[in-house]
């Protein structure tokens, strides 16, 4: 299939922005020279600036242009059927720790299609309320062959384009598929400190997996929320019962 051209200006401007040659707030091409650049009309540039809105990857400033976000977005694990976004169901977050190459819990394991003892590439991060306070933990598991191949995985730097482009970008694969598992129990001692809560607390968890078009697990993410912060709106057609 044909990549359309904006699309082809987004994925430049995304390779740039990931290369470092443009920082956190740094002002982006104007759409006159992107449209001289590429030999396209303006409408074209506005779709692929569109595109990286979207994405949560770039803002756009009233009488300025588009300029890198401040800091990236992340989403929790699930709940990313498509037409979601990142900028629209995304929050700030920071990462835990360093991410480290260990053998994942059996459910874990099982996901990802590895047996238990096997090792997988364990990444965490911390989703953040508005106000900087904590959401979710959020503990994502790659298979080896990913991460491998996508050396920025174990770094403890935030990767600004967002995990799933990333990993597309380095390995040309991407999820098609997502099956979310929920269930709910009480807070472990570990996760009180990380969520700052106190005495036993109920969490929701939700277990995500994120399949490409062949059935391979791409990546496993497991997501921990204090019950109080929990929330989730269905809307659905209703028919007459029979």
């Amino acid at each position: 299939m044909a990549v359309l051209k904006y699309e082809l200006i987004a994925d430049s401007l995304r390779q740039r922005i990931a290369d470092g040659e443009f920082a956190p707030e740094d002002l982006l091409p104007s759409q006159r020279d992107l449209c001289a650049q590429w030999d396209v009309s303006r409408a074209t540039v506005i779709k692929a600036y569109d595109i990286l809105v979207q994405d949560g990857l770039v803002v756009a400033r009233q009488g300025q242009g588009f300029r890198v976000v401040p800091a990236p977005l992340a989403r929790a694990a699930g709940g990313r059927k498509t037409g979601t976004t990142r900028a629209g169901t995304g929050r700030a977050f920071r990462i835990l720790g360093t991410p480290v190459r260990e053998a994942p819990p059996g459910r874990i394991a099982s996901a990802l299609g590895i047996t238990d003892g096997q090792v997988a590439l364990r990444r965490d991060r911390l989703m953040q309320l508005a106000d900087g306070s904590p959401l979710t933990v959020v503990q994502a598991w790659f298979p080896l062959d990913i991460a491998d191949q996508c050396p920025r995985l174990e770094g403890t730097k935030q990767i600004v384009e967002g995990t799933t482009r990333y990993i597309q970008r380095m390995t040309g694969r991407s999820p098609a598929r997502g099956t979310d598992i929920k269930t709910a129990r009480l807070g472990t001692a570990e996760e009180a400190v990380l969520l700052e809560r106190e005495g036993p607390f109920a969490v929701q968890t939700v277990l995500h997996t994120a399949s490409d078009m062949d059935g391979r697990t791409v990546v496993v993410e497991y997501g921990v929320t204090p019950g109080d912060l929990w929330e989730e709106t269905d809307t659905y057609a209703m028919g007459t019962s029979r």
